[in-house]
């Protein structure tokens, strides 16, 4: 049965929820507080990563970040305001950063990212539009402390059944990976892949177009209506929407929806930024994370992208603070010794907000105070590299069946 559903949100947990839904003979129609020009998803490192099998939320996270705290240039760091958003996403991720808890969630998020990669090469299979490739990932690493932590993530990788390979520096050109680098070796994870986030978001725009699915850019949602169990409308400024299901993928402002639903999640923005340079003969030919400045580089057609930092703040900071953008040119150089990457101008310098959970998990699942209201945020750095299988997920739970994974993991936490 067709159903009319509205999408709270236009990035690409919400346009990969439209497209399925949209396939599948639903009446979609997004709506977006901006303009679905500037969406974060087209600044992400285009990242498709089973190896992230580890939540954020994990042993021994809190004791880095509070070191990474003392430093301007670190990839790490929570702004200090008298907030009880903030106390209460700071005490669920302090009682979640422990053992048990990665234990029950490293299945959960293999399950979802292998359907995810399943998902991006049917589609690449069919569209051959936004430079999909199958090269893996390297975790580069310098010292021998992160080298063990590298091998022990890499291990129970390889437990749960993903590919991957323990290297020496002197085997990395055996990869291909094409640059000189200072690292002293690397794990390969065989199972990720990558591709051009503009590209994807362009390609989904005018798909949705094709399925008439209605978009209404730049409106701010100011209420919502809700009556028997149920949300009836939601109410802007220009007009009142309703439909049969509401889905709220609004990445770091879910919490501000949330709230005017009545329902309570543990969400932060966790700010990134990212520059993009053309490609030179010295640029890696294989997606990498340089392990200890936490920097993702991401080699495209005729580009490469350099991308990190979290940044735990509030939706109203805006500010490019270029401290921790110099923290990641400085990691470049210390990985690169003949890559040239200078300092980029403010102007050239993205920025965007991951919505981060609590525990490190993404929700997906449907309001416990309103029958009608499902959410699907809360990925962190993992937004588009989950995007399709959270769409198809969404999808199902809009159509009430058998979902391609089981969602019980992805609950949402009040």
């Amino acid at each position: 049965m067709q159903k009319k559903v509205i999408i709270l949100g236009g990035g690409v947990i919400g346009m990969f929820s439209a497209y399925y839904l949209a396939k599948a003979g639903h009446a979609v129609t997004v709506l977006d507080k901006g303009s679905l020009k500037g969406v974060s998803s087209t600044g992400n490192a285009g990242m498709i990563v089973p190896s992230h099998v580890i939540p954020l939320a994990a042993p021994g996270m809190i004791a880095k970040g509070i070191r990474w705290m003392l430093s301007s240039k670190s990839p790490f760091y929570v702004k200090p305001r008298l907030s009880s958003e903030l106390f209460s996403w700071g005490w669920d991720f302090y009682r979640s950063a422990n053992q048990e808890h990665v234990n029950i969630s490293t299945g959960p998020l293999r399950d979802i990212s292998l359907l995810s990669k399943k998902l991006y090469a049917e589609l690449h299979q069919e569209a051959r539009s936004f430079e999909y490739d199958e090269k893996g990932l390297l975790m580069l690493f310098q010292s021998e402390k992160v080298k063990a932590e590298e091998y022990e993530a890499g291990k129970l990788a390889q437990d749960l059944g993903l590919d991957v390979c323990f290297l020496e520096a002197s085997e990395l050109n055996e990869v291909g990976y094409n640059a000189e680098t200072n690292a002293l070796g690397a794990v390969l994870y065989k199972s990720d892949a990558h591709l051009q986030p503009n590209k994807l978001m362009a390609y989904l725009k005018k798909e949705l177009e094709c399925l008439n699915v209605q978009f209404i850019e730049n409106v701010e949602i100011h209420s919502i209506e809700k009556r028997g169990g149920n949300i009836s409308l939601i109410h802007t400024k220009e007009a009142s929407y309703g439909a049969d299901t509401f889905v709220v993928a609004a990445g770091a402002w879910s919490a501000e929806l949330a709230k005017l639903a009545g329902d309570t999640i543990r969400l932060l923005p966790g700010k990134g930024y990212s520059f993009t340079l053309n490609k030179s003969g010295d640029s890696p030919a294989i997606p990498t994370i340089l392990c200890e400045g936490k920097v993702a580089v991401t080699p495209f057609e005729d580009q490469i992208r350099f991308g990190g930092t979290m940044e735990i703040t509030h939706v109203r900071d805006h500010r490019i603070n270029m401290n921790r953008v110099q923290g990641i040119v400085n990691t470049i150089e210390r990985f690169y010794p003949k890559l040239d990457v200078q300092m980029p101008k403010l102007e050239d310098v993205w920025m965007g907000f991951r919505p981060c959970s609590s525990n490190g998990m993404p929700y997906i699942g449907r309001s416990q105070r309103n029958a009608n209201l499902i959410f699907a945020t809360g990925h962190g750095m993992m937004g588009l590299s989950l995007g399709p299988a959270t769409g198809l997920l969404v999808k199902e739970l809009v159509e009430e069946s058998q979902t391609s994974v089981d969602v019980a993991p992805y609950a949402l936490r009040s």
